[in-house]
């Protein structure tokens, strides 16, 4: 993982891409995703926080990891499942590529979805309510992003909303209560919880 984030930090897209095709030999892509390219830009996002990096680097690198996105993931299914009407965003954040993950899991597994990309918090929600959404994934990789959803979630509310709302990113991996904190439905801390997550509030239950 160390070589990894030396590659991203440089800016050295040939080097990410032949760590991951190493990685690949005996490995299988979704493991490099979640194990090592999204703790990585995690790490690299602490960084930023912290004032050793900076936001050219993180940008960087989620552009190159992005890249890699396109040709590790699963193909998308033929068939879509239009219901529940799910949308999903990467609030505040200069990063999509939690984000993109989510998206192409439940792309792959047969669920449509709108993406809103990089949305500021006001905009996110009159989005959902315009577009009636049924359940909105939001991705973030820095707290001060994490915090604002509860800004999504009262706007909602105060409309009288009832759109589930499910978040995931490294600030709530760190504090297991914050999903709760901000009002979120429920909190995904892998990109393959997000199937089991989406089938389980179409049943109107919470994760706990």
């Amino acid at each position: 993982m160390d070589d990894f984030r030396k590659a991203l930090l440089a800016s050295d897209p040939d080097a990410a891409a032949s760590i991951l095709a190493a990685y690949l030999v005996d490995g299988i892509a979704l493991d490099f995703v979640e194990e090592v390219l999204v703790k990585t830009l995690e790490q690299i996002g602490d960084g930023w926080e912290n004032g050793q990096y900076a936001l050219s680097q993180v940008y960087m690198s989620g552009r190159i990891c992005e890249d890699l996105l396109e040709k590790v993931l699963p193909d998308e299914s033929g068939s879509r499942k239009v219901r529940p009407k799910i949308a999903i965003a990467t609030l505040n954040d200069y990063h999509a590529l939690g984000k993109r993950i989510v998206y192409a899991v439940l792309r792959a597994g047969g669920y449509q979805l709108i993406d809103y990309g990089r949305v500021e918090t006001g905009e996110l929600a009159r989005r959902v309510e315009d577009d009636q959404i049924e359940m909105l994934l939001i991705s973030v990789l820095m707290l001060s992003s994490a915090l604002q959803v509860k800004e999504v979630v009262t706007s909602l509310g105060y409309k009288g909303n009832k759109t589930k709302i499910v978040v995931g990113g490294a600030p709530f991996r760190l504090n297991r209560r914050l999903w709760q904190e901000v009002g979120a439905d429920a909190v995904g801390f892998t990109a393959s919880d997000a199937l089991l997550l989406v089938g389980r509030l179409e049943g109107g239950h919470k994760n706990g």
